[in-house]
Parts: structure tokens; C-alpha cells; sequence
């Protein structure tokens, strides 16, 4: 008797999790109607369409053809520092000098080694199909913490999108391996570990300099959360950690090094651009029009920081007084977007900078200004416009169109610190 009540005791934990989960799935059956509404639901939805990618993923890397664009320059870039190169004025591929921080160099070192010297790009597409997974899990535990984007929504972010496969598994661009570093860093910034996700965001600047562009929303959740002088250690392991991955570069060339991979001039070409095709050539590479577009971006920052991200009636000199937790995610994918919006230049690959963020950006707000048929349509036009090869003037125009009336709504949206909110354990 003694015996049976043990043996009871030790599946009574198993027992339990399969009767928990076995009541999860028949109150997520007895709701399904609501299943691709609820953000609760994120997790399940999120399993079934992971899976799906699994095999999407594959068929893409099977029956459609592979484009060589960057692969095989990011190969011989880091063949360079191979043969014992260490001057980075003197490290280049066949488009042209290597202008990626030194943590490119490691990570493409080690993906080299990986695929036979980049000859094997079977293999090399594999690595970056699981790469494209991990994005997604990364993503989605964002989103499951938010609660704030529909399920539904997220079979337009992965299975419907032809452009960000292709950018992963059919082009081995470096700037997924950026992103999925970011995306760990805000899954640590939402988990409190502060210092872990300053050092993946530094990480992932180091593999390219595109993730910057969330740098202004970062430095002001450090703020709020630790005041100046506790975001200074914050802010010493970011500085710290490019110091050391870029130290045998540094010592060999410190200004070659800096003035290649940290180069805030750069030209890019009319041909590829993605959101500026409807104006004349000679104005794009014009430095007025580029000193202008920065001046408005600066701009649009620091309104978003005095009018947006602080609570009402609250005077920006005290944030750095009275530390507070704010909406982690909203401020950093916000921080990032307008970047987006008032970019020089936008060539294809560059879609994934913020493409697994615009469901929050359109759904973080309430409905009644737009309803999710409308938000779709903004969605569905942004896909249409990334897909256009070569860009148009419409595809242009439809892009900034889409850009502006997300940021109209993230700007006349409900403020989303309020002063009464009170202190919880979520911060985003």
C-alpha cells in the first residue's frame, strides 16, 4: 500500500504538467475562434508557425536558386586577416574594401572555416536557416512578452515574406547576424540582465553599425533606469568590448581601422537605393541632402524623448535623478524607426534593420485609429515596395507613405508612460 502511494507521489508532477497542459489546449480549442486574436495565445501560434518554417525554410534553400552578392567579398575580406593582415586599409573583396567592424571579422572567420573556405554554400545556407529560426524564437518571445500584436499577425511576419528569406538563406548577408544579436539583447534587457544585453547590443554593433540606429532609445532606458552615474558602467561595457575585439586592428592601424568600419560618410549608390529612387541622382548624393536628413532625424529623436517616452509634466533633467523602469521594447523599436524613416539610402538587405518590428509598431497603439484591415495594407504595401526589383518612383514614394503613417501613429498614439503608471516587474 505503502508502496503504491510512492509510486503515485513520483507521477504526480508528470501527471499534473500533462493535465495542465491537456486543459491548456482544450480551452485554447474551445476558444479558437479568438486563438488568432488573443495575444495570449502568442506561444501556440508562434510553436505551430515555427514549424511551418522549418519546412518553408528548407524549400527555399532546395528549389530556388542561390544569388552570390556579398558571400563571396565577406570570404576573402576575412581570408585577409587569415593569411596575417591586420591593416584594415589593406583588407578587401571583390565590391570593395572591408568596411564592417571587427566582430564581422570573427564571427564570417568562423563561418569560413564552417563551409570549407565558403566554397560549400549548401552548407552555409543551412547555418543560416537556423539562424532564421533562432530569429524568430527571439522575436517571438518579444512579442509574447509584450502582449500587445495579435497572433495573426505573425504569418505575415515569417511565412509571407519572400524578401527576408531570400536575405538570409538565399543572399548570406551579414546583417540577419547582426539582428539576431540585437534581438537577444532586448530578450536580456526585458530579463533585467542589464549588463549581458549591453554586451549583445555592443556585439552586435560590432558586426554592423546599422544597429546604432537603436543606440539613442537604449542610452535613454539607462538613463531613466540607473540615472548618469549607474549608466556609465552600462555604457563602459559597450565601449570596452569594441576596444577588445577591434585591439589587433587597432594596433596595427588604429585610424584605418576606425575611419573603415566605423565610416559615417559613406556613399552609397543611386542604383540601389530603395527609398530615395523618385529623386534626381545629383540630389541623393548631394552632402546638404544627406546633413539635412540627419538634422531632422536628430530632431524627431529628441522630440520623441521630450514629448513620448518621459511621463507628463516630467522635466528631462530629472530623469537622470529619479531612475525609472520604461517600456523597453516600444522605446527601442521606436528609436530605430525613425532612423529607418530618415536613412540615406535603403538597399534591399537592409530590410531586416527593422521588418520584425512593424507589427508592434502598428499594433502597439489602440485600434480605433487604424483598424487591422488598414494596418495589413501598411504592411502588405511595405512588402510590395522591398519587393520591387529594380525600385521605382511609386515603390519609393509607397515606402516613405507606409513610414509616415506609422509614425504619425506611434506619435498621436496614447502617451505610453502615463504619470500614473506605476512600478511593475515588466518593463516593456
Amino acid at each position: 500500500m505503502a508502496a503504491g502511494v510512492r509510486k503515485r507521489g513520483r507521477a504526480g508532477p508528470a501527471a499534473r504538467a500533462a493535465g495542465f497542459c491537456g486543459q491548456w489546449l482544450r480551452r485554447a480549442w474551445q476558444e479558437r475562434r479568438l486563438l488568432l486574436l488573443e495575444p495570449r495565445y502568442t506561444l501556440l501560434v508562434a510553436a505551430c508557425l515555427c514549424l511551418a518554417e522549418v519546412g518553408i525554410t528548407f524549400w527555399v534553400i532546395h528549389r530556388v536558386a542561390y544569388t552570390e552578392i556579398d558571400w563571396k567579398a565577406y570570404m576573402a575580406e576575412v581570408e585577409g586577416v587569415i593569411n596575417g593582415t591586420y591593416d584594415y586599409t589593406q583588407l578587401q573583396g571583390d565590391t570593395g574594401p572591408l568596411v564592417y567592424p571587427a566582430g564581422f571579422v570573427y564571427i564570417f572567420m568562423g563561418l569560413y572555416y564552417a563551409t570549407g573556405q565558403g566554397t560549400d554554400i549548401r552548407m552555409a545556407q543551412y547555418i543560416f536557416a537556423v539562424l532564421y529560426l533562432a530569429t524568430l524564437l527571439l522575436v517571438f518571445l518579444i512579442y509574447h512578452q509584450t502582449c500587445k500584436v495579435p497572433p495573426f499577425v505573425f504569418f505575415f511576419m515569417c511565412c509571407a515574406s519572400y524578401r527576408v528569406h531570400s536575405i538570409f538563406v538565399l543572399r548570406l548577408f551579414n546583417d540577419p547576424v547582426a539582428m539576431v544579436l540585437l534581438f537577444l539583447s532586448i530578450n536580456l534587457l526585458l530579463a533585467q540582465r542589464w549588463g549581458w544585453g549591453c554586451c549583445c547590443f555592443s556585439l552586435a554593433v560590432s558586426v554592423k553599425m546599422n544597429v546604432l540606429l537603436f543606440a539613442p532609445g537604449l542610452l535613454f532606458l539607462l538613463l531613466t533606469q540607473f540615472g548618469l552615474r549607474g549608466a556609465l558602467p552600462k555604457l563602459g561595457i559597450c565601449a570596452v568590448l569594441q576596444v577588445v575585439l577591434g585591439l589587433p586592428f587597432l594596433l596595427e592601424n588604429p585610424v584605418g581601422y576606425l575611419s573603415r568600419s566605423f565610416d559615417l560618410g559613406r556613399q552609397f549608390l543611386f542604383r540601389w537605393t530603395v527609398n530615395w529612387r523618385f529623386l534626381p541622382e545629383a540630389l541623393f548624393l548631394h552632402r546638404a541632402f544627406h546633413l539635412a536628413l540627419l538634422a531632422i532625424h536628430l530632431t524627431m529623436l529628441l522630440l520623441f524623448v521630450l514629448c513620448r517616452w518621459h511621463r507628463t509634466g516630467e522635466s528631462i533633467l530629472s530623469l537622470l535623478k529619479d531612475p525609472s523602469k520604461r517600456k523597453i521594447v516600444s522605446t527601442l523599436f521606436t528609436s530605430n524607426f525613425i532612423g529607418i524613416c530618415f536613412s540615406r539610402s535603403l538597399h534591399y538587405q537592409f530590410y531586416v534593420w527593422y521588418f520584425h518590428t512593424l507589427p508592434y509598431l502598428l499594433w502597439a497603439t489602440p485600434a480605433r485609429r487604424l483598424t487591422h484591415l488598414l494596418r495589413l495594407l501598411v504592411l502588405g504595401l511595405i512588402e510590395l515596395s522591398w519587393n520591387t526589383y529594380p525600385s521605382t518612383s511609386c515603390s519609393s514614394a509607397a515606402l516613405h507613405v507606409c513610414h509616415a503613417v506609422i509614425l504619425l501613429q506611434l506619435w498621436l498614439g496614447p502617451q505610453p508612460f502615463p504619470k500614473s503608471i506605476q512600478h511593475s516587474k515588466k518593463a516593456h
